[in-house]
């Protein structure tokens, strides 16, 4: 998995910082650990406590059971989902941390408390996940389809989450209210449109000084020079580029 991260300045204001990454690879190291949903979300760089995998099964029990009345995923195998779902948003999780500690300004690197919004949220990825790993968070679910909010309501309602909001909208009208503009320490999105196309998506959520991660696929290079006069525009600049392994 690799990951890049932006960041900026002016003469006046810190900028939002734009934090970009790729979508978790599954490895074989993965692979063996998809025998049971605990299992899997035990095998995670980011640990889970038993009560935290509970709540991963719930989930999965749930995606699996509303994907068969409504698409929200491709992927209908329970060991899939643990892999290619779970494992790949838990993986957004320690570069998220690194650059939030490295840059953030206001609240003086502090995880604890911090406001996150899942741009398109879809099935609930990463959101749903994050809110299960950092409990102290608080996440807000950003969907615009109302069938996939009802299932979020639900996820949210079996997972016994406390920590997660679901917002039924779409982002350029989000992202136009005095209610969300620049109110979030961190923007995620997850295979949801191109670079450019986020960008104006997700920037107008951030905070000064905030981050914006977005999952993308093999080869990021592409969209990313495609994306910079966007990024640019909207406040933002590169970060880091950072490669992140399976093991093997």
């Amino acid at each position: 998995m690799s990951l890049c991260c932006c960041s900026g300045a002016s003469r006046r204001l810190l900028l939002p910082r734009l934090f970009l990454g790729q979508q978790h690879q599954v490895g074989r190291s993965l692979l063996q650990f998809r025998a049971t949903s605990s299992a899997a979300a035990s095998s995670s760089a980011t640990p889970l406590s038993p009560a935290q995998q509970r709540q991963v099964t719930l989930y999965v029990d749930a995606l699996l059971d509303w994907n068969q009345r409504m698409n929200l995923t491709a992927v209908t195998d329970e060991a899939e989902v643990m892999t290619r779902h779970v494992e790949d948003s838990l993986a957004v999780l320690p570069p998220l941390e690194r650059a939030y500690r490295a840059q953030s300004t206001s609240h003086g690197g502090d995880m604890g408390g911090i406001s996150l919004i899942d741009v398109g949220s879809g099935a609930g990825l990463p959101g749903l996940i994050l809110a299960v790993a950092r409990p102290s968070w608080k996440i807000t679910l950003l969907e615009s389809m109302r069938k996939r909010c009802t299932f979020l309501e639900h996820a949210v309602e079996v997972m016994e989450l406390s920590n997660v909001d679901v917002l039924c909208d779409r982002a350029e009208n989000v992202g136009q209210s005095h209610d969300f503009r620049e109110a979030f320490d961190v923007a995620a999105a997850r295979a949801v449109a191109e670079l450019k196309i986020l960008a104006e998506y997700c920037l107008p959520l951030v905070r000064v000084g905030g981050l914006f991660i977005a999952a993308k696929g093999h080869d990021p290079h592409d969209e990313i020079r495609n994306a910079k006069a966007a990024v640019h525009t909207l406040g933002a600049s590169m970060l880091d580029l950072c490669t992140v392994c399976d093991k093997t």
